[in-house]
């Protein structure tokens, strides 16, 4: 059985369906990803996974009746088919909860990027079709800047996708996956990555043919580029660097590795190899590192702000999803409610369609304790409360009945989690739902103005 059908069983089986982090924490696990990992993914504290996942382990070996753990998860039940019994209960189960829905769809749990022949991609023109065309232009430098859970890495999927039907090389290195100590000096930071972009394109790694430590680790990352990685390639090589900002937390690192990246830029402009490398540069928040303007990648060549979704494009999403949300209204406070985020959207949708939640429920109380939201604003709190400054900061933003200057600083970094919008150096609430929950946590709820969200 695969991982979703697992989980419609359990909804249809158990007295109580699962919850979205259970459903998470099965399909992660199911990936084998660790809870350091995933830990990291949602910004929530290692110790608080373990818990619930012993809850849901548990849970699961009752269902089954024999031990099933994190690790015997996937090789146990992978293998196994649905009984016919069991594939009736999950039929009537799809029926029970079809409710306002135009048609039964097959849903997908909203978590991490959106696949490549999922329905439930939302395109938001011009953005992919600049992308598509920025992978085109010889030693390009596409930047994609957005907050978390704006939809980066399901876009960045797509031009993987584009670049390899143009029969174009691609490679992709997520700094969220190096260890801590692969941090711990420039040279140990830059063999990290030539090794990851090697395995990407599945070259044999070759650090100690060209590393030589006279000419310093910077030329000798360059050169291996040069010399072997791109020279291999023999056409357009796509390099995906994801969540950047990781490398801003260590600046005598970034301070040379990004004006490392723009010189690999400027150089496609005298020698041709470097034309073949496309670099694409995924990061959620603005770099404060002081950067000479003439070193710094992050003014040079095509930048991309993915925006939130529009009216229309989630009243798309919810006909993808089988409501019918025909004359915009609901669409529109959704929108509202949530921002336009994407992931927020999906998740309320995914939530209407299973039954989780009504849609007059979710308007009235959207930032409910155990509610849809529940765990991910959870996560939020918990990384804010790790950071004093930003707490402090956000309150300051949601108990204002107008924008706030923060330090430069710290509005980046709320900006960032997605918390503020950002603009014209002033931070406003991203969204309703955010508003009323961290009031709740930080403020007198009942006391807060208006604010035009």
């Amino acid at each position: 059985m695969t991982v979703d059908q697992l989980i419609e069983l359990l909804n249809a089986s158990l007295p109580k369906p699962l919850t979205p982090v259970q459903e998470w924490l099965l399909r992660s696990a199911w990936e084998n990803k660790t809870y350091s990992s995933m830990a990291a993914e949602k910004h929530y504290a290692e110790d608080y996974l373990r818990k619930i996942s012993g809850e849901l382990w548990s849970k699961l070996s009752d269902f089954w009746g024999e031990p099933i753990a994190k690790l015997n998860l996937r090789s146990t039940l992978e293998s196994r088919q649905l009984t016919k019994s069991q594939q009736q209960l999950i039929q009537q189960d799809r029926s029970q909860k079809r409710g306002s829905t135009l048609a039964p769809p097959t849903l997908e749990f909203p978590s991490g990027p959106v696949a490549l022949d999922s329905k439930f991609y939302i395109e938001r023109p011009p953005t992919e079709e600049l992308a598509y065309s920025a992978i085109t232009q010889p030693g390009c430098v596409l930047r994609i800047k957005a907050p978390r859970k704006m939809g980066k890495s399901s876009l960045k999927l797509r031009i993987l996708q584009r670049a390899a039907s143009l029969g174009y090389r691609t490679a992709s290195v997520d700094f969220q996956q190096a260890d801590a100590g692969v941090f711990s000096s420039l040279n140990a930071f830059l063999r990290w990555f030539c090794a990851n972009v090697s395995e990407e394109l599945g070259l044999e790694e070759k650090l100690d043919d060209y590393w030589k430590q006279e000419i310093g680790s910077k030329v000798s990352c360059t050169i291996y580029f040069q010399k072997y990685l791109l020279a291999s390639s023999k056409g357009p090589v796509v390099l995906t660097l994801n969540e950047v900002n990781r490398v801003f937390e260590y600046p005598e690192i970034a301070k040379d590795f990004l004006p490392m990246l723009r010189y690999w830029h400027e150089q496609a402009k005298r020698v041709q190899v470097w034309q073949n490398l496309r670099q694409v540069v995924v990061y959620s928040t603005e770099i404060y590192i002081p950067l000479n303007l003439n070193q710094s990648p992050f003014n040079v060549g095509v930048v991309l702000k993915l925006p939130v979704f529009t009216v229309g494009q989630v009243q798309n999403l919810a006909e993808r999803h089988g409501l019918d949300w025909t004359d915009s209204k609901a669409a529109k406070q959704l929108r509202e409610m949530v921002g336009g985020n994407p992931y927020l959207v999906r998740v309320a949708l995914y939530s209407i369609c299973r039954g989780d939640v009504g849609y007059s429920q979710l308007l009235q109380k959207p930032a409910a304790a155990g509610g849809i939201y529940s765990d991910h604003l959870r996560s939020l709190l918990v990384a804010l409360q790790q950071e004093p400054e930003l707490t402090a900061g956000l309150k300051e933003v949601i108990s204002a009945d107008r924008g706030v200057k923060l330090a430069p600083l710290l509005a980046h970094k709320l900006d960032s989690m997605g918390l503020v919008n950002l603009e014209d150096g002033l931070c406003t609430p991203a969204c309703k739902l955010y508003r009323l929950y961290f009031a709740e946590q930080f403020l007198d709820g009942s006391k807060l103005r208006e604010f035009p969200c």
